[in-house]
């Protein structure tokens, strides 16, 4: 199966595109999921520039690496978000920002995420990752109190907003993998049963598979692999750490800081948390998962010089193929 190991580039965007293609290119990994903000790749020129795009490919080819997926995380936050504020203002560039009115913040991520689907096409790439956005996950709480009819009208913003945006996914022949994750539409089992069922099952809408946000909702991480096995698009390995033990941290963060003793979880380092990795790579196995493996480094406690390379060696020994043959056909004897 020989999957290609990644290195998402996301938490690395501080540093120039060339500098992460280098560092990856040294330590071994096969390509990049390019992240879609710093100057790693800006997607309105990709668009439309054949020589953006060639010089993207030509840096690539410089270090040996790859590309087999990009990411629009924070535009893609906007499309769907309500309330649109400082947290958006922060995150998105003056381009989709504009004037702050949050309808035309929605409006112009909307059409961000199309030229994304239109650059990853001119790359060579099959699949596009990132966020809906959400205009119900304020109401996670549940109080005061909220109707059904009120949750039914976020899914269905949901599929008013992405249906256009996914037409041109399926123009151009690209996938959009949404990451399932608190904040969003789909965030956990039953959500992402309730947003596929919104989105009508399209086939260019699925998902990115990224642990770490199941460790502590206390969701089986493999579990949900086998569950939407048909939907899932990609790999994000990242993983996450809990520290609820003592009877006082609690899962909802409790407004403290990364790496703050006092919280619940953490996002660690692949390997040093608590997503019982073997198990999942052997669901990647029984489901037939053959796209790539992206290390998602995120770690508040360790420096990522240290982290990243040392995350691909891990993933490394665990991607290993299934058998070509069950082991008890050695005992027969026909």
């Amino acid at each position: 199966m020989a999957r290609p190991i990644t290195l998402f580039t996301g938490q690395w965007a501080d540093l120039p595109f060339e500098e992460v293609a280098r560092l990856a290119s040294e330590w071994g990994y096969d390509g990049l999921e390019i992240a879609c903000w710093g100057d790693h790749l800006d997607v309105n020129r990709g668009a439309t520039d054949d020589d953006y795009i060639a010089e993207k490919l030509a840096l690539l080819e410089k270090y040996n690496l790859k590309v087999w997926a990009i990411s629009n995380h924070l535009k893609g936050q906007a499309v769907c978000d309500d309330p649109i504020d400082q947290r958006h203002r922060d995150i998105l560039p003056d381009s989709v920002w504009g004037d702050g009115d949050p309808e035309g913040v929605r409006q112009r991520a909307a059409e961000e995420m199309k030229n994304t689907a239109r650059t990853a096409a001119r790359l060579g790439v099959k699949t596009v990752i990132g966020f809906t956005g959400s205009s119900i996950w304020k109401y996670i709480a549940m109080f005061p109190p909220v109707s059904q009819d009120l949750i039914d009208a976020g899914y269905k913003d949901f599929a008013d907003r992405w249906n256009p945006i996914l037409d041109v996914f399926d123009e151009v022949g690209v996938r959009f993998a949404h990451e399932v994750h608190p904040s969003e539409i789909a965030y956990d089992y039953w959500s992402t049963h309730a947003a596929l069922e919104a989105i009508g099952h399209r086939e260019a809408f699925g998902l990115n598979w990224d642990p770490s946000h199941f460790v502590w909702q206390n969701l089986d991480a493999a579990d949900f692999m086998y569950e939407f096995r048909d939907k899932i698009f990609h790999v994000d390995c990242k993983d996450a750490k809990l520290n609820t033990g003592n009877g006082r941290n609690g899962i909802l963060g409790s407004h403290l800081a990364w790496s703050d003793p006092r919280r619940g979880w953490d996002f660690v380092s692949t390997g040093h948390g608590d997503v019982p990795w073997e198990k999942c790579f052997r669901m990647m196995n029984t489901i037939g998962y053959d796209g790539p493996i992206s290390v998602e480094w995120e770690d508040a406690g360790m420096d990522r010089l240290v982290g990243a390379p040392e995350a691909l060696e891990f993933v490394r020994s665990l991607a290993f193929d299934p058998p070509t043959a069950s082991f008890d056909a050695a005992f027969s004897t026909r």
